[in-house]
């Protein structure tokens, strides 16, 4: 008796169609029917009453049905304990800075035999993949809901302002957002991250102006390499213009970022965070779920 019979025997049982149990097992009808005939001639007893009409279990076939799923059952359980644990795709992005490593680094403490794959995506994208099951699980900031996905809260991202370090601007233990007034804003396009230019644009208007649109580069690298490149105006600039630039980054990613010549300084405004969550499949929550929230919640410890 091989456990391939059994899975056969199984399927069939479960079908009672040969035809769509060799479709279920992607191979021949007349090979599952092969060993099923000889799976019966070890057991000496016939497992399914056969007419051109319907295929129905037997008294014996009824009685090996329960044993056949429980052995095949423990064979799972044998592979599993000597296969490597699977391991955790988590979804994530550039911004969570210092979270991130704190994250990892208590998961570890917790299951340091589970190997972690990061994946680093757009958000929606990252609620996608957790959606259909390619990622377990993903951070994400002011989440829109997507279907069969849930956001669990983590923590409340703040931001800070980037400004060239040789502003005055850049000494202070806090900026007031209407003192931004006079530069210009160089943020992503809303399309990329609507959450994060709508409150920051709506901050701006709070606090009584409209942001001077300053351009968009490819990424933030590239954003603070301009900011950092022009610490006061030129003197062909007129009056009432200046090409000095702010943009906003998240103080978690601020505080991992080396650019000597860009100052990060908190807002005096309260409420310029966003709340990152770890989104997870509703109806199938990951494997080492626990032990990952239980990681976010220390890394703030």
């Amino acid at each position: 008796m091989e456990l391939r019979q059994l899975g056969y025997f199984v399927t069939v049982a479960e079908e009672l169609h040969f035809g769509r149990a060799a479709g279920k097992l992607h191979i021949v009808q007349s090979a599952v029917s092969q060993q099923i005939r000889r799976l019966e001639r070890e057991l000496g007893a016939e497992l399914f009453d056969r007419s051109p009409r319907h295929v129905r279990l037997t008294a014996a076939g009824e009685r090996l049905l329960p044993e056949a799923r429980a052995v095949l059952a423990a064979a799972d359980r044998a592979r599993a304990a000597v296969l490597p644990p699977a391991g955790l795709r988590l979804g994530t992005s550039t911004g969570l800075g210092a979270h991130l490593d704190r994250v990892l680094a208590a998961f570890a403490r917790r299951r340091p035999e589970v190997p972690v794959e990061l994946v680093s995506l757009p958000a929606a994208q990252r609620l996608a993949r957790v959606a259909d099951g390619r990622l377990d699980a993903a951070f994400v900031r002011a989440a829109e809901p997507v279907p069969g996905v849930r956001v669990l809260p983590l923590w409340q991202d703040p931001l800070v302002a980037a400004l060239p370090a040789g502003h005055p601007l850049a000494t202070r233990a806090e900026i007031p957002l209407d003192e931004l007034a006079g530069l210009r804003l160089s943020i992503t396009p809303r399309a990329a991250n609507p959450a994060l230019v709508d409150l920051v644009l709506g901050a701006c208007r709070a606090a009584g102006f409209e942001p001077l649109p300053g351009p968009v580069s490819g990424s933030l690298h590239d954003t603070l390499a301009v900011i950092g490149a022009i610490s006061q105006p030129p003197a062909s600039a007129r009056a009432g213009e200046t090409p000095i630039l702010w943009t906003v980054v998240y103080a978690s990613h601020a505080r991992v970022l080396h650019v000597p010549r860009v100052a990060f300084v908190p807002f005096r405004e309260p409420g310029l965070a966003l709340p990152t969550g770890l989104a997870v499949r509703a109806s199938a929550p990951p494997p080492y779920l626990d032990e990952l929230v239980s990681a976010c919640g220390d890394h703030q410890n």
